[in-house]
């Protein structure tokens, strides 16, 4: 029993190396030699508790959904817009998520059961929380239970679009123009001309 406490300390150990140099490093400079040093290891000697550096990754992104855990009776849209807003603090976390979730559709990618469960979690999650804010429907006529996938798709689709162009798009800001068409309003676009002229 001893013995494997502390094997679930040691791993848990090199999830917070992880962590760390991913913070430091970003995805591409995460490498198991990198997060080996920090921990007093061998690359050999980390891959008997990590056997990839995707199962590696996919630990840090677990402890990651731990931290950013909130129950779900708790979310609200602007907690939501909040979390958004702390993702573009931590780009290393956030590159390391989008990697692994494209990377993620092939078949047998060990990040794949991970992503297919959390997204089977977030739906729902998501669900509660439109209905929460709207009952039985949208403004735009659309049902909590319709909405929860375009909601989730906006949130990691601007990750996407914010890792390759930080200085073009504005997580935060556009998250909240999208919470604005959830709700049915009309943004601050360019004047139109009116009917005469």
């Amino acid at each position: 029993m001893a013995a494997r406490a502390r094997s679930e300390e040691r791993r848990a150990e090199i999830v917070r190396a992880a962590l760390e140099v991913i913070a430091e490093r970003g995805y591409r400079g995460a490498t198991l030699g990198a997060v080996a040093e920090r921990v007093g290891l061998t690359q050999q000697g980390l891959l008997h508790y990590f056997s990839t550096k995707e199962a590696l990754l996919v630990a840090v992104l677990a402890e990651r959904d731990q931290w950013d855990a909130v129950p779900a009776r708790s979310w609200r849209l602007e907690l939501l817009q909040s979390l958004v807003e702390y993702n573009a603090m931590r780009p290393g976390i956030v590159q390391t998520f989008s990697a692994l979730l494209g990377e993620s559709v092939t078949e047998g990618h060990p990040a794949r059961a991970y992503f297919t469960e959390r997204y089977a979690a977030v739906r729902p999650s998501m669900e509660t929380v439109l209905r929460a804010e709207y009952g039985a429907c949208l403004p735009s006529g659309l049902t909590p239970a319709q909405a929860a996938p375009l909601l989730v798709a906006v949130m990691d689709g601007l990750q996407f679009q914010w890792l390759l162009d930080p200085d073009a798009v504005d997580m935060g800001a556009a998250f909240g123009h999208f919470l604005t068409l959830l709700e049915g309003g009309v943004g601050e676009g360019p004047e139109q001309p009116s009917a005469n002229g």
